[in-house]
């Protein structure tokens, strides 16, 4: 078959295609998940992003 005559690559070929798929299926699942951020945490940000502008101007 194809001119390989060891199962053992042909397998590594299969792995890799199959994982390739695997790999491009999960990233189309998961494209925009875990980027929702709450309010609070939003306020943090800019809570932090203060007393670091506050910090750098007192040094």
């Amino acid at each position: 078959m194809l001119g390989i005559n060891d199962p053992g690559i042909i397998l590594g070929y299969l792995l890799s295609v199959v994982g390739l798929i695997a790999c491009v299926v999960y990233g189309a699942l998961n494209w925009n998940k875990g980027m929702e951020t709450s309010t609070d945490e939003i306020q943090r940000d800019l809570d932090w992003e203060e007393k670091d502008e506050h910090l750098k101007d007192e040094i």
